[in-house]
């Protein structure tokens, strides 16, 4: 169920939990919905305001809107916050790899996997470094 529903006085009011808003704005972030997805994403800050999740996902749509230097820099100071999230690492570093920065790029895929070997994504990129 998405909403958990309200009793204030006789009125019920949907209200989304987080986890549910953050899905919502993962799902239109991947369908290319970046506005709508952002609303969704923001929302969950709302409620969690140290949602590290919807903060990475705020920063892939900074770079898919162009604001590379922007989405490098949230990416970057999130890793530094959550040093052991390696799929957030792992986004980084993709982000780097697109914007030639090769080297930077290279010693993330490294952390990823030396933080989980079997990380099938940061394996396969790894070839490239």
């Amino acid at each position: 169920m998405d909403a958990v529903l309200y009793c204030i006085g006789r009125l019920m009011t949907p209200i989304l939990d987080a986890p549910a808003l953050y899905q919502r704005g993962f799902d239109l972030r991947c369908e290319g919905r970046y506005s709508e997805a952002k609303e969704e994403l923001l929302k969950v800050l709302q409620i969690d305001p140290n949602h590290v999740d919807a903060k990475w996902q705020l920063g892939l749509i900074q770079g898919f809107e162009g604001d590379f230097d922007g989405s490098i820099a949230t990416l970057q100071t999130l890793c530094t916050a959550s040093p052991t999230h390696a799929d957030l690492r792992y986004d980084l570093a993709m982000t780097q790899m697109m914007l030639g920065m090769y080297a930077e790029a290279c010693e993330n895929l490294r952390i990823v996997l030396q933080q989980q070997p079997n990380h099938e994504k940061a394996n396969r990129q790894i070839g490239y470094c």
